[in-house]
């Protein structure tokens, strides 16, 4: 189920916050398996074949974290049944996410002639590396003991179910114990139902409506230089717009429930540096690979070689997560060597003088942007062959088309990069902050309130107006 489907908004999401506020006045405990069976049922109505897979994900590493809590276990069995634990999650996550890749590239090696069609289980990537990082913590003793409902709703969780953000059970599960949570709050309901506003709009409006531009690189016609360079950052903003608005739904969605999720997009092309980005893009995914994959791996605790080998292995297995092929092997390569450069000139470039400062921001903010643009089209690309012909393309400056369509497709394309850069977030103008469980307009903004409720319902309206069938979001596939 999408969150952009009239099924979702008139339908799903009224049923399960009336559900959950009545049996809210019953215990705890009502509504916490309440909302657990409304998300499987969520997941289920277009992934019912893999509930089976999910449920038993859940009970494996409920299992698994309950041994690793368990008193009675020495040092020795207690890193076995992490090691199970996680094996089991890695070789469940291999299967249906890379058998294929692999048979594909021992096909085209030995000439095997091996055949898989795995189908995969949407949101397998964000509920395994969810569930392994609560083994990991269990293990080192950073984990309390929970009761299985809450910790089946951290998991299957609806709002992050899908397509993230990566939930921390040390976030999530003491939330979902809170009674006062159970209870409806008008204030966050309202301010969810503004988030989730924002979202819709940027997705069925924005995302949506830019995604036609992407077809000059990236369609079956070969590009000239400048349908390139339009169609690479014409997906550039609309993976921007579609990822920003799926994390403001999902924020947006959770308040209406009393949920703080955690803030995973903060205006990330504003970023100055390739370190700066990944603060910012995608950011549980970045604290997940930096507290579980980058520290494990030595960080930056062993001289600066291996820290650039630490670098370049996370970031190339961050790109590996996002999809089984070469092309996000290569994007995830692209940005480890970007962050090595980065790090690089932090430790041994020369010192910027003060007066020089405002234009080596300047340099640095459009130097982090292209090499983000140009990363963008190996994650785009369905090949390396495609990627490399797109790139080509856009170095090629001899072969100009820029007619009148051109013309209006590049007005297109500045005001997208106008919001993107200048534009408050969603969070700055709704003063969202989930570590201290507030939200709300700024004090200086509070004059505005009107304003910004007339905005919310125009956007809700043309959001809703906007949506269109099966139009899925871009990390649903990841």
């Amino acid at each position: 189920m999408l969150f952009n489907s009239y099924q979702f908004i008139f339908l799903f999401l009224p049923i399960a916050l009336a559900g959950y506020f009545v049996l809210g006045r019953l215990g705890n405990l009502a509504p916490v398996i309440w909302l657990a069976l409304a998300s499987l049922v969520f997941y289920s109505v277009s992934n019912w074949q893999f509930v089976l897979l999910l449920l038993a994900s859940i009970a494996f590493n409920y299992v698994i974290g309950l041994l690793l809590l368990s008193k009675w276990l020495g040092p020795g069995p207690r890193f076995a049944a992490l090691a199970i634990g996680v094996a089991g999650d890695i070789l469940t996550l291999g299967y249906f996410k890379y058998a294929g890749f692999l048979a594909a590239n021992l096909n085209a090696i030995f000439s095997t002639g091996l055949t898989l069609n795995i189908l995969l289980p949407v949101g397998i990537s964000f509920y395994t590396f969810t569930q392994i990082a609560f083994l990991v913590d269990a293990y080192r003793g950073k984990v309390a003991r929970y009761a299985l409902p809450h910790y089946a709703l951290f998991v299957t969780y609806f709002p992050h179910l899908i397509a993230g953000p990566i939930l921390h059970h040390k976030d999530m599960i003491p939330q979902f114990e809170r009674a006062e949570a159970k209870r409806p709050d008008a204030h966050l309901i309202l301010c969810g139902v503004i988030i989730f506003a924002i979202g819709l709009f940027k997705k069925t409006c924005l995302a949506d409506g830019i995604q036609p531009l992407v077809s000059l690189a990236f369609g079956p016609n070969a590009p000239t230089f400048d349908q390139a360079w339009i169609g690479a950052l014409a997906y550039t903003f609309q993976l921007y717009f579609d990822f920003s608005g799926y994390s403001d739904m999902a924020i947006g969605i959770s308040l209406m429930f009393g949920i703080f999720l955690p803030l995973n997009f903060n205006s990330p092309y504003k970023a100055t540096s390739i370190i700066d980005f990944w603060r910012r893009w995608h950011m549980t995914l970045s604290q997940f690979l930096r507290d579980y994959l980058y520290i494990p791996l030595g960080g930056n605790r062993h001289g600066p070689v291996l820290r650039y080998v630490n670098l370049m292995i996370t970031m190339v297995l961050g790109g590996l997560w996002h999809g089984a092929a070469w092309t996000f092997v290569v994007w995830g390569a692209l940005h480890g060597a970007y962050l090595c450069i980065n790090h690089a000139w932090n430790n041994y470039g020369p010192a910027i003088a003060p007066r020089f400062a405002p234009v080596a921001n300047a340099a640095a903010f459009i130097l982090t942007f292209l090499s983000v643009v140009i990363a963008w089209v190996f994650f785009r690309a369905d090949s390396m062959a495609t990627a490399i012909h797109v790139l080509s393309k856009m170095a090629n400056p001899t072969q100009i088309a820029f007619g009148r369509v051109e013309m209006t497709y590049t007005l297109f394309i500045i005001i997208y990069a106008a919001i993107a850069l200048f534009a408050p977030n969603t969070q700055a103008i709704m003063g969202y902050d989930h570590k201290n469980r507030t939200v709300g307009p700024a004090p200086g903004a509070l004059p505005l309130r009107p304003l910004l409720l007339y905005a919310s319902a125009a956007a809700l309206a043309f959001g809703i107006l906007g949506i269109q069938q099966q139009s899925e979001f871009i990390y649903f596939r990841f």
